[in-house]
């Protein structure tokens, strides 16, 4: 017979040219895909490395060589590559729907768990097409006996199916994402995980697991929404007699210190009656409310004590004559050569304050308006350059000090912070005065240190501007 006039023939000569050709056609394609780090590129190469050589085989197989495409080892080859069919259509589903989604989209906000259900239809009707057209199985009865079946068991679980439907579709709405925070009637914190049956919620007592119907039928707040800053109110207590004016203005002051504190924003502080106040702190995120209210409590309990407010009705007696008598005697009359005249003199004006941990001393760029003297603890002087960023200058330990331009009414190039809990004795500017400027070798010492202080900060600004130049 002449091959001419047989369909095999043809056959044969279409896949000898055609699949080379189309061999290299997928290649370049893929090697593009790959240089543009393009979401396609897998589903390319298992095109050409699979699909491709896969259906090559079947048409010999079955045109070319004229083989039965009833055979077992036809229906096999069949099989598998039905089945790869199913798996490109799958992850090319995925990589082109949801992988490339904006982030605002409503592909981007399709829960994960209805993926999976479209996925599992997707699988089901493949499988079907796979056994009826394959291997000749009358799937008509299967779907007609799990139709009758999954009737019986929706009747007999209507309950617990009503629930899960109404959390799938409170999913589908989506009221939060991962990494929200949920305010609910029982749990208060983050979402860590989101699956079929319920919601993981990182709370500060530990992993709370919340079905999705009770978060579907109960009302709950999300705190990461809008986003932006989150509130964190704090309510204090302090002497009646205290004036709410000072009281405000010291609790707005520390607050605006605080190390988590929204940038570009200012707190506030009312006073509620009955010598309650309500301080009112901006921070980033939710997780900040632990600790933005922890160190404001343990700041304020330092700072209420400086201003000789009553914290929670409590009075404080630390500065003693005899702390202070003691601290001019070992601390100040050696930095400044004191007298015991002199000493006795500054005695009546000079007061013992403590500062807690990374709490701020001094403020760069304020001028002082008294000395502040170091007994115990150590404070880290710092600057702050162009970018915002804070760069240590020196640290200063006991029987150092600080405000020293308190006298030349100069502005602190430096800002001072606790590095642990800090007792200092402080006298104001116009007594120590009196007693400086009869000293005029004193004075010459402390204009040397306020230059070489200040002289140190712009040394360590100008190098961190020439480092960040050449970076």
């Amino acid at each position: 017979m002449n091959p001419l006039h047989s369909s095999w023939f043809y056959w044969a000569i279409a896949v000898a040219i055609g699949f080379p050709v189309a061999l290299i056609l997928l290649t370049e394609l893929h090697h593009t895909l790959v240089r543009r780090h393009s979401r396609l590129a897998r589903q390319v190469g298992m095109v050409r490395n699979w699909l491709l050589p896969l259906g090559a085989l079947l048409l010999l197989l079955v045109k070319a060589s004229q083989i039965s495409a009833g055979d077992v080892p036809v229906r096999l080859l069949t099989t598998v590559f039905g089945f790869l069919i199913l798996v490109l259509l799958l992850s090319g589903l995925n990589a082109t729907v949801f992988e490339g989604a904006p982030e605002e989209s409503w592909r981007k906000r399709v829960p994960a768990i209805f993926l999976d259900v479209g996925r599992f239809a997707l699988i089901g009707v493949g499988l079907a097409v796979i056994l009826s057209y394959i291997w000749g199985v009358r799937v008509g009865g299967v779907f007609t006996a799990l139709g009758i079946t999954s009737v019986v068991i929706g009747l007999m679980l209507q309950n617990s199916v009503g629930q899960i439907v109404s959390g799938l579709f409170m999913l589908f709405e989506q009221p939060f994402r991962i990494n929200d925070w949920l305010d609910t009637t029982t749990a208060r914190g983050r979402v860590v995980e989101v699956n079929w049956r319920a919601v993981h919620i990182q709370t500060a007592g530990g992993m709370r697991i919340m079905p999705n119907s009770m978060l579907a039928t109960t009302a709950f707040t999300n705190l990461s929404r809008p986003a932006g800053p989150h509130k964190v109110s704090i309510t204090t207590t302090f002497a009646t007699a205290d004036p709410p004016d000072k009281v405000c203005a010291m609790l707005s002051l520390v607050a605006s210190a605080l190390p988590l504190i929204e940038a570009g924003t200012v707190p506030t502080s009312v006073a509620l009656g009955g010598g309650e106040y309500r301080t009112t702190i901006r921070v980033g995120s939710p997780s900040d409310a632990g600790a933005t209210e922890a160190t404001f409590l343990r700041w304020i309990w330092y700072a209420a004590r400086r201003e000789e407010l009553h914290l929670d009705g409590a009075s404080d007696d630390f500065s003693t004559p005899e702390r202070v008598r003691k601290a001019l005697r070992t601390v100040v009359a050696t930095e400044l050569r004191l007298s015991l005249a002199d000493q006795q003199f500054l005695a009546p004006y000079a007061r013992i304050v403590r500062y807690g941990a990374d709490e701020k001393v001094e403020n760069a760029g304020a001028v002082p308006t008294a000395m502040t003297f170091l007994i115990a603890g150590s404070v880290r002087l710092t600057v702050t350059n162009e970018d915002g960023v804070v760069v240590p200058v020196t640290t200063l330990d006991q029987g150092s000090f600080i405000g020293i331009t308190a006298l030349t009414r100069q502005r602190n190039v430096a800002a001072a912070h606790a590095l642990e809990e800090v007792t200092a004795l402080e006298i104001d500017r116009e007594h120590i005065e009196k007693i400086v400027m009869d000293k005029p070798l004193l004075l010459q010492d402390l204009g040397r240190l306020i230059e070489e202080r200040q002289r140190k900060a712009k040394r360590i600004t100008r190098r961190e501007r020439v480092a960040e130049a050449s970076a």
